[in-house]
């Protein structure tokens, strides 16, 4: 059985999955206007950093704000849409590596671990990660510490 993703309730690792992007290559085109790009952002009690595959390199950067800024409402002013907070699932083995090539979406699901939805484009990964967070917040009247 595969453990689920689960929306982030306790203390540790927090993801957060952008989306956005404007088609600078043409083969974006395809994708849907405003889910062309993804990227994550994880938050721990140190700060934060962010992950972000562009074209031909993976950017990482550990961002010189305080972990307690608001980054999220941040990408959110900025025109992106952000879903999370989710707390990555566990490593797991796998018996054959995976045969799709990576992308801004495989990382991101790469980022949240175990559980993280199949899906091929951030449109299809947004769509899933919103289920989620919509079945969890039907599962859980009060959250800790509210």
């Amino acid at each position: 059985m595969t453990p689920r993703l689960r929306q982030a309730r306790e203390a540790g690792q927090e993801v957060w999955i952008a989306f956005g992007g404007e088609a600078d290559q043409p083969w974006l085109r395809l994708l849907r206007r405003g889910f062309r790009h993804c990227f994550a952002a994880l938050r721990d009690e140190a700060g934060w950093t962010v992950v972000e595959p562009l074209s031909g390199r993976l950017l990482v950067a550990r961002l010189t704000v305080p972990a307690a800024y608001d980054l999220p409402g941040f990408y959110e002013r900025a025109g992106l849409v952000v879903v999370g907070p989710f707390h990555p699932g566990p490593a797991r083995p796998v018996r054959l590596p995976g045969l799709l090539p990576m992308s801004c979406v495989g990382l991101c699901r790469a980022v949240l671990g175990a559980g993280a939805p199949f899906a091929l484009t951030p449109w299809g990964l947004c769509r899933r990660l919103v289920k989620i967070l919509a079945q969890n917040r039907k599962k859980v009247l009060t959250l800790p510490g509210t």
